[in-house]
């Protein structure tokens, strides 16, 4: 684990993950993108403050940018799991 009182500590696994578990965790990692999107569009829907919207709307924007980023490491590593 990582500690993060220090900004130059840097988690670094013993073990690599085999193709298998680098599926896995992208596949992970896109849909935590999309339910951080859901989190944040819920908020946005939850307020009239156009400060909070605004941000918020930034956040949404990139965690989308994120998310497609790593589809097309995806399609890039199993075209055929970036289908489903």
């Amino acid at each position: 684990m990582p500690e993060f009182s220090k900004i130059t500590s840097v988690y670094t696994p013993e073990k690599k993950l085999n193709a298998i578990e680098m599926l896995r965790a992208i596949k992970f990692a896109i849909t935590s993108e999309f339910e951080a999107i859901q989190i944040y569009q819920q908020i946005m829907e939850s307020t009239t403050d156009k400060r909070i919207i605004s941000v918020l709307k930034e956040i949404t924007d990139d965690e989308k940018h994120h998310a497609g980023g790593l589809y097309k490491l995806l399609e890039l590593l199993s075209p055929g799991d970036a289908d489903e």
